[in-house]
């Protein structure tokens, strides 16, 4: 009996895993995959993936700074935060050192690996959320600040799971035209 209830638990568990990962696969094809297609040839879409999450790096750093220089929170005190930054750019550094597995024409081999951070995320994003639309008062702004920074980091991670392009044929600028020469063979 109680086999059975432990293997029911089991069951729901991973039904839900399935389901969060369906839906996170769904967005990854169905709303970015899409956006990264119609970017410019001379930006890949990790390019740009990288470049949001630096970005989002910055705005949490600013969050931060904010809520120190503002004289809400001691240096102390954002000690959580101060080490939430530092995981954010150890996450970027590792991301960096994966995106040389990114080739045109290849499975995307960080669509794998990230597959349980993009839900993870979006998660926290929902929470940022969430924090902004009910803080008040002075912290509104470091609030506004962290939730800009969980958006665009979420941005950047999906476009960096994204599948590249193919490598495009490149067509000759001068092309030889052929012409039938004076007097010569008939069809």
């Amino acid at each position: 009996m109680r086999g059975r209830k432990g293997q029911a638990k089991s069951e729901t568990m991973s039904t839900f895993v399935e389901r969060v990962n369906q839906a996170d696969l769904w967005l990854l094809d169905k709303v970015f995959q899409p956006a990264s297609d119609r970017l410019p040839e001379r930006l890949p879409a990790a390019e740009l993936g990288m470049s949001l999450q630096l970005g989002a790096i910055v705005f949490f750093f600013s969050a931060i700074a904010i809520l120190v220089f503002s004289g809400q929170v001691s240096l102390g005190s954002s000690m959580f935060n101060i080490l939430n930054w530092v995981l954010f750019v150890a996450f970027y550094l590792a991301v960096m050192k994966m995106r040389a597995l990114i080739r045109p024409g290849q499975a995307n081999p960080l669509r794998s690996f990230l597959l349980g951070m993009r839900p993870l995320n979006v998660v926290w994003l929902v929470i940022s959320f969430w924090s902004g639309i009910t803080g008040t008062g002075p912290l509104m702004l470091a609030d506004l600040f962290v939730m800009i920074s969980n958006l665009i980091f979420v941005i950047g991670l999906y476009l960096v799971s994204c599948q590249p392009r193919p490598p495009s044929r490149r067509t000759s600028k001068s092309r030889v035209e052929l012409r039938p020469i004076m007097g010569g063979l008939r069809d």
